[in-house]
């Protein structure tokens, strides 16, 4: 029986009771290479072993970068762990000026990188990094030593002694969340504290050992970083892939054919506009039946058992119409798991009524990550929330008086809560409140808690404390839900919502180029370019009528009174290295947006 206390105790645990030939899969060319477990073991430990000869101390840092998920990360992280080193992964979209700052506050010793310009930006960065003492790269690359030139065959008796060295409290990894504003903040996660959520988290899953699972969210932040332990833990075998090599007829969907994966959802918006826009190009009876289809979904819930005549008409959707959604994807998906950012009730509920079950998860990179989760089965899901807090995570809400009753700031205690922010203890102590003998951590996050099915309470996210918005008549409003609700309709690529100090509320409005050309062609409409159809009144009409129609869901001080339309896209950096409009985690970096688009919302309230 192996004692998991610390996470490289995860693959020794699989080795002893269900050994895979293929536990970690990467395509090279046209074919997927399987790694094993045992060498996955042998690898991990050459490569502690080439580690220790560099001179790496427990406590020393390293650092990895890659684009894409891959087995060399994951081996890494094991033989990085288990000498008592520290993991610090790193964005690879985040700017030379962010690698110098997180290099060198976390002093980070080595860096392990993937492809050429990841290893040109570490370089690039190089001569004002204090303390890196040299660079090596998973591919080949003529400027720096392959990742293999470190390994050694001696030593494994230092490995083995370091390993019983390595306690469950210790530090395992440094991670760097870019925030909103300001440097960004290394949160220090212990073993302890990932392995928290990985033992929670074990009635979640809807397959079992050997099942098929796609990774492909970076495997940097520590939702995916947390799941691969969780599927090595559970004997999945993974298959690592991108977002741009997920579709298409060679893509890793139709090759794999999954189980499994966990999604953003804005992954799962792009799938949904797809669909929406193939239906519209269909005729006649056809074209009728796509969208009569999609209306049989209306009404479902996870406890949705439709009987008679409305149980008759489901079936015939799911025949006629669904199960080609699900052949999309593969045909045997029976789980997927939302996270990073708030998922779309609408999202949620198509998906889960074609068969293929969606379930929003919630957490920070603080709670490493999981503090709340809707499991698969029907008495323990509640859609429109964000599910059961995990079975050793504490959640109560601290109600303040700009929310409703019941309703304010998400403070969660635990196992899971991180150790704190590296070398900034007052940052520390300004999130972690320590009471009752527990470190509650403040999320930032403002939220409820409902009854739902099974008599269990459910999460349910309103907003973010800090994006909240007071208006000049002193009225408060919550942008992201009223974001969230447009960014359901398929013309709508990003939005964000503005009103701070101003008598109403207005948003600024990136419209989907492929969605919205689509539409024209369907209209009859001659399409130029963006910038010039988005000048047109016919297109400026559009826009207004999805307004008018979500406004309803909100009150009249939250209701959009004013928008603007803008041929931009959102990226976490620019290509010519500039501070882009989106977190690594896509979440909306309101003071850049809010900036860079002055002019234009200055006009919205200049009248």
């Amino acid at each position: 029986m192996i004692n998991t206390t610390r996470l490289f105790d995860f693959i020794h645990k699989q080795k002893a009771n269900h050994p895979l030939g293929n536990t970690l899969n990467f395509k090279e060319g046209n074919t997927w290479k399987p790694y094993s477990t045992d060498y996955i073991i042998d690898t991990a430990n050459k490569a502690s072993r080439g580690l220790i000869k560099l001179g790496v101390q427990a406590g020393d840092k390293i650092a990895m970068v890659t684009y894409t998920n891959r087995p060399e990360w994951v081996i890494m992280d094991i033989a990085i762990q288990q000498i008592g080193a520290i993991n610090v992964p790193v964005y690879p979209t985040i700017s030379v000026g962010e690698y110098e700052y997180i290099f060198n506050e976390a002093e980070v010793k080595y860096c392990f990188c993937g492809k050429d310009d990841l290893v040109d930006k570490v370089m690039g960065a190089k001569e004002k990094l204090t303390s890196l003492k040299d660079v090596f790269a998973f591919d080949n690359n003529k400027e720096v030593k392959s990742w293999t030139s470190i390994f050694d065959d001696e030593g494994q008796d230092e490995v083995e002694k370091r390993m019983a060295a390595v306690k469950t409290e210790d530090m395992a990894t440094i991670i760097y969340t870019s925030g909103t504003t300001g440097n960004p903040k290394g949160v220090m996660l212990s073993h302890k504290n990932i392995i928290a959520n990985v033992t929670a988290l074990k009635p979640l899953w809807p397959i079992g050992p050997e099942s098929r699972v796609l990774s492909f969210l970076p495997i940097c932040h520590i939702f995916e970083r947390t799941a691969i332990y969780t599927y090595i833990d559970n004997c999945f075998t993974v298959y690592f892939t991108s977002v741009d090599t997920l579709g298409g007829d060679e893509g890793a969907i139709k090759d794999v054919k999954p189980h499994f994966f966990t999604s953003v959802p804005r992954l799962l918006e792009k799938v949904y506009e797809k669909i929406y826009n193939k239906g519209l190009e269909l005729t006649g009876v056809k074209k009728n039946l796509f969208f009569w289809a999609l209306k049989q979904a209306d009404n479902y819930n996870y406890q949705y058992n439709p009987t008679g005549l409305a149980g008759l008409k489901f079936k015939i959707a799911d025949k006629l119409i669904y199960s080609k959604w699900r052949e999309a994807l593969g045909g045997h998906v029976k789980g997927i798991v939302t996270g990073a950012a708030p998922c779309p009730v609408k999202m949620a509920r198509i998906f889960s009524a074609a068969g293929i079950p969606i379930r929003e998860a919630y957490g920070l990179t603080e709670s490493a990550p999981g503090i709340s989760v809707n499991y698969f089965n029907s008495e323990q899901a509640l859609l429109g929330s964000v599910g059961i807090p995990l079975d050793n995570v504490e959640v109560r809400i601290i109600e303040e008086e700009a929310y409703g009753p019941g309703e304010g700031e998400i403070l969660a205690a635990g196992e899971n809560i991180m150790m704190g922010y590296y070398k900034q203890p007052e940052k520390t102590a300004d999130v972690i409140l320590e009471e009752d003998g527990k470190r509650w951590l403040k999320t930032g996050d403002i939220g409820t808690l409902l009854d739902g099915p099974g008599g269990n309470k459910y999460l349910k996210i309103t907003d973010r404390k800090k994006e909240l918005l007071k208006t000049s008549g002193g009225k408060y409003v919550a942008p992201a839900p009223i974001e969230s609700k447009l960014k359901e309709d398929f013309l709508v690529e990003q939005i964000m919502v503005v009103g701070e100090s101003k008598k109403f509320v207005s948003a600024v409005i990136l419209p989907a180029e492929e969605a919205l050309k689509d539409w024209c062609e369907h209209k009859g409409m001659t399409w130029t370019n963006m910038e010039e159809m988005l000048k047109t009144n016919a297109v400026i009409d559009k826009y207004q009528r999805i307004v008018d129609a979500y406004n309803p869901n909100f009150s009249k001080i939250e209701q959009i009174k004013k928008f603007t339309l803008i041929n931009d896209s959102w990226e976490p950096i620019k290509p010519d290295g500039a501070e882009g409009e989106l977190t690594p985690t896509m979440k909306l970096k309101r003071r850049v947006i809010r900036s860079k688009y002055k002019a234009h919302i200055d006009a919205m309230y200049s009248e």
